[in-house]
């Protein structure tokens, strides 16, 4: 209404979360002429990848898949005239999943060993961690932005000699907050393995606290 007297305040809140779960995210490609063959190629891949895992006590259909894609492959070339062309060479798979796990570095010492080692299939792979109750993590994350946006509202209410009253409305981001922390990637794993003859790497990792932060936008009425 023309009449009506609001205040709007944007209220932000920070959180930080302890990460109790390990994610591993591998990255399976290969090359072939013939589209058939790449298709089998990969098929053949992912089910060896399933079946190391399965031996570090996954089941297979604990292996999530994020991103798979097909495409052709191009490599350029100088003709005799100087004049540089595009030959098409074959098609590229490219085959990205991941696991999830409660957060043990022994375990993950074992799991690392294995996908470095692996005969079959050359993976690449990135540590990383997140948190298992991700949506009790969002809910304290915005009330603490409301909890700010009061808190301002208030200050400045008082300094203009007004008083809050009923809230209007409440607006946030429905954007995807990521609680997740990498530390590496998996060519310090790969360098480890130069000095291990065992089993398992010995891994020492002790993630730092994931920060996360989102915004509220809350519109009181004032008297």
């Amino acid at each position: 209404m023309a009449n009506e007297r609001i205040i709007k305040v944007t209220g932000k809140g920070n959180l930080k979360v302890r990460p109790d779960v390990t994610r591993i995210t591998i990255t399976l490609d290969g090359q072939n002429k013939e589209y058939g063959k790449i298709l089998e190629q990969s098929s053949k891949d992912t089910e060896e990848l399933k079946d190391i895992l399965e031996k570090q006590g996954f089941e297979r259909s604990d292996v999530k898949t994020l991103l798979f894609n097909v495409d052709t492959r191009y490599e350029s070339y100088q003709t005799k005239d100087r004049s540089w062309k595009e030959r098409f060479v074959g098609f590229e798979y490219t085959h990205k999943v991941k696991i999830e796990f409660d957060s043990d570095n022994t375990r993950l010492g074992r799991i690392l060993y294995a996908l470095a080692t692996a005969k079959e299939i050359h993976p690449d792979f990135r540590l990383s961690y997140t948190v298992k109750d991700k949506e009790g993590a969002k809910n304290e994350l915005l009330g603490k932005a409301v909890s700010d946006a009061k808190a301002k509202a208030v200050v400045l209410t008082k300094a203009a000699g007004v008083n809050l009253k009923d809230i209007l409305t409440i607006d946030y981001s429905w954007g995807e907050i990521q609680f997740e922390y990498s530390p590496m990637h998996d060519g310090v794993f790969r360098n480890a393995l130069m000095s291990s003859d065992g089993e398992e790497l010995g891994i020492d990792i002790e993630p730092d606290d994931i920060e996360v932060s989102d915004t509220v936008t809350v519109v009181w009425e004032i008297e």
